[in-house]
């Protein structure tokens, strides 16, 4: 009889999940699904899967459009995909981050007594990388041209009626975008009237992008009257982005506007193919980017999660969530000290970093009564074999983080250490913090009948943005991801040519060799947190698609922040901070509170999560997009 009383809580949580309502239908497709932060970029992919294009044609026209119509990124930007090559039947990593400028190092930025490189300006700006990305794909492994799938973006730029989400954040970001003149022109078409932005439902024209694209276009159109094939055709228009006319203007709108960029910066970039890294969950290939992104601790993660039986807990019963939020706390831990740029030197520790036996020993440090509020880095070099040569900086590193040694729990730098550093709210009521948070981009998420699949998410340039000179181009923000500080990361300290750590983190997941699910979310810090819930929803409850898109889930808060802020104690960890969805019942919020947990409650626990589930059964897809943002797709 005890025992069955104890089965109970975890037999009510699983049913509740697996019989949840959704708000949105799911979609459903035999011939292509195509899934995107705005719904007319996802109508974008589908004009090119009607013309015959493939996932990864639909997925580059879904990329530019969303690029067009500022959804949280701009064309200056960055792009991470990965790619499932079903000729190969192999996974294909794609890096199209830009890099630090000339210039750009710590020297640089401690002088002018920034304790990050800024969030917004020409500062803040890496090369640019979504176009070299977009470029590579198509050229690779799509099957049309430039033109063909540029044109639904070249017709958005050349006016569309913008939704009031993108027309409020001109309008509530219009003080900051006065500072850049080629901005203001752009997002401020009725400057000195009491609203300067357009508002909902006007046509938003944007000439110099269009002029840009069409420059573009018109490289590879030259390119293919000389005989060219089509992929040079494409590097062609690459090349002039990079390294011709519109090089120039980029460089020199940055430059006027205080920004470090070079011409040799420019044309020295290019996007890369990579490998990806993945794991195997319960017979599940699971795929992520390199430890230049945070997705390999999702990876780590899994890893330490097959080692307890989380169906037996029942979804986000108590049990559950705190088993979750203390393998977060490691495997944060370990991303905010060892992820990096793995094309400089030293190398990550990545291979032990992913290692089942290294999984297993961090498994051991959980415990069930209370939240380990000094959760640290691990030491992962004995796994591959090496010895660790941080050493030394890891135990500062641990002692920053000892929340024995500083007020409230908060992990702060001696030289930090002001009572104006100390945030006595939860952070849902510290929309700042929540802003650095949950900062978002969007995600792309295309598959054909024929079997290509592609996963994107890709970010930069968000409004407001600083637009390089007469291009149209906004300009990325990720230089703020760098440290300049080696105790926080090592591996991460700006350096001129490097990229920095970020937080994208597109993902596909493959099951007896055949595609299985493709998925994404916009959110900062909070998208392998989210993706990671999302994954158990469906492998280990049993949900639909657009029932794990929709599930309540938690974020934390131990970690430290990736974006925003202008001083130390703006990013460092909020131990047992937990934010869970208003959804979650009170009972489940009172034990977390009896673990030691600090439990705040909202509406909004996540991004919008995107994704694409492979019926093979029925040899359909599944689409789904949660009920968070205006996201959505088509399916045929």
């Amino acid at each position: 009889m005890k025992r069955f009383s104890l089965l109970l809580p975890a037999i009510f949580f699983s049913l509740l999940a697996s019989s949840q309502q959704t708000q949105k239908p799911p979609l459903h497709g035999k011939n292509w699904m195509a899934v995107t932060g705005k719904p007319l970029a996802a109508t974008a992919g589908s004009m090119i899967f009607q013309k015959g294009g493939n996932a990864v044609d639909a997925a580059c026209a879904m990329l530019a459009a969303t690029c067009t119509m500022w959804d949280v990124l701009s064309w200056g930007g960055e792009t991470q995909a990965l790619i499932y090559n079903p000729k190969t039947k192999k996974v294909i990593a794609i890096n199209a981050l830009g890099v630090a400028p000339t210039g750009a190092t710590v020297d640089f930025f401690k002088s002018k007594g920034y304790n990050f490189p800024p969030e917004y300006g020409p500062l803040a700006a890496t090369t640019p990388g979504t176009v070299g990305g977009l470029c590579l794909m198509l050229a690779k492994y799509g099957t049309m041209s430039l033109k063909e799938v540029l044109a639904p973006a070249m017709q958005l730029a050349a006016g569309y009626p913008i939704e009031a989400q993108t027309a409020n954040s001109m309008e509530r970001g219009k003080k900051m975008i006065k500072e850049w003149p080629y901005s203001a022109k752009v997002f401020l078409p009725h400057a000195g009237q009491t609203r300067e932005a357009p508002e909902a439902g006007e046509i938003f024209v944007q000439k110099d992008l269009l002029a840009t694209l069409t420059k573009m276009v018109e490289a590879e159109q030259n390119a293919l009257k000389k005989k060219m094939s089509r992929e040079q055709a494409i590097m062609a228009a690459n090349d002039r982005f990079y390294k011709g006319d519109i090089a120039k203007e980029i460089v020199r709108g940055n430059n006027e506007q205080g920004g470090l960029f070079t011409m040799q910066d420019l044309a020295k970039w290019k996007a890369v193919e990579e490998e990806p890294l993945h794991t195997n969950y319960k017979g599940i290939e699971v795929y992520k980017l390199q430890q230049w992104t945070q997705g390999p601790m999702l990876l780590q993660s899994l890893n330490i999660l097959e080692n307890f039986d989380l169906k037996a807990m029942g979804y986000n019963s108590p049990k559950y969530i705190h088993t979750l939020y203390q393998t977060l706390n490691l495997t944060f831990a370990d991303r905010d000290f060892y992820y990096g740029d793995p094309y400089f030197p030293p190398a990550e520790p990545i291979t032990g970093l992913l290692s089942k036996e290294y999984a297993k020993k961090r498994a051991a440090l959980i415990t069930f009564d209370k939240n380990n509020a000094n959760a640290s880095p691990g030491d992962p070099y004995p796994y591959e074999g090496k010895t660790n040569p941080y050493t030394d900086l890891l135990k500062q590193k641990i002692l920053l983080t000892d929340t024995t040694k500083t007020k409230q729990g908060n992990a702060i730098p001696m030289q930090d250490r002001t009572q104006s550093a100390f945030n006595t709210t939860t952070s849902y009521d510290d929309p700042e913090y929540m802003d650095r948070l949950w900062r978002g981009t969007t995600s792309v998420e295309a598959a054909d009948k024929d079997g290509w699949v592609v996963s994107i998410t890709p970010s930069g340039g968000w409004l407001p943005a600083c637009i390089a000179g007469n291009t149209g181009v906004g300009m990325s923000q990720r230089m703020q991801s760098f440290v300049l500080d080696a105790t926080i990361d090592p591996f991460n300290v700006v350096e001129p040519g490097k990229r920095p750590r970020v937080t994208l983190t597109p993902s596909l997941a493959l099951k007896d060799g055949k595609p299985f699910l493709a998925f994404g979310v916009q959110g900062g810090d909070t998208q392998d947190q989210n993706l990671l819930q999302f994954f158990l929803n469906m492998v280990e409850f049993g949900m639909t698609v657009q029932q794990s898109t929709e599930a309540p889930n938690f974020n934390t808060n131990q970690l430290w922040l990736s974006l925003g802020g202008t001083k130390l104690a703006d990013r460092i960890p909020r131990p047992g901070e937990i934010i869970t969805s208003n959804l979650t019942p009170d009972s489940v919020r009172s034990e977390l509170k009896k673990m030691g947990y600090k439990v705040s409650t909202g509406n909004r626990t996540s991004g919008p999560i995107n994704a694409i589930y492979f019926d093979t059964k029925h040899g359909s897809f599944w689409g789904g997009s949660s009920n968070n943002g205006e996201d959505y797709g088509i399916g045929w």
